[in-house]
């Protein structure tokens, strides 16, 4: 099981080894040597337990399916720091690219910091 990418979905074949690994940092931990780069990838599908090769040089759409039983293997890696994390996207419709969009929520909490530090300054102690 792979800690680094917690949704894969084959693990791959390192031609520099011959040892099969779920994600290139996997072999980076526990080998001694770099990744051998190579444009004819090994995959094992972990749904179906098959191994296919890939040439990456004819690399297309259809090639993010496991030829054996279509499973989807090509998707977006779900890691432990994206994990669990509220991700927003938005879209800033023509003519507002370039403003700035403030969160009103800021003038609250200034204004509350800006309290508590009156409160928390007293006079000086006259000890000295």
């Amino acid at each position: 099981m792979c800690k680094h990418i917690l949704n894969a979905q084959v693990a791959i074949r390192a031609s520099c080894c011959k040892k099969w690994f779920d994600c290139a940092e996997c072999h980076a931990e526990s080998q001694d040597h770099e990744i051998q780069k190579d444009l004819e990838m090994v995959f094992v599908c972990k749904k179906c337990k098959k191994v296919f090769r890939k040439n990456m040089e004819e690399y297309e759409e259809a090639d993010e399916y496991c030829p054996n039983c279509d499973n989807h293997y090509y998707i977006e890696a779900e890691t432990p720091e994206s994990k669990g994390k509220l991700v927003l996207e938005f879209e800033a419709k023509k003519g507002h690219e370039h403003k700035l969009y403030k969160d009103e929520r800021e003038k609250e909490r200034e204004r509350t910091l800006m309290d508590y530090a009156d409160i928390v300054i007293s006079d000086e102690d006259d000890d000295f």
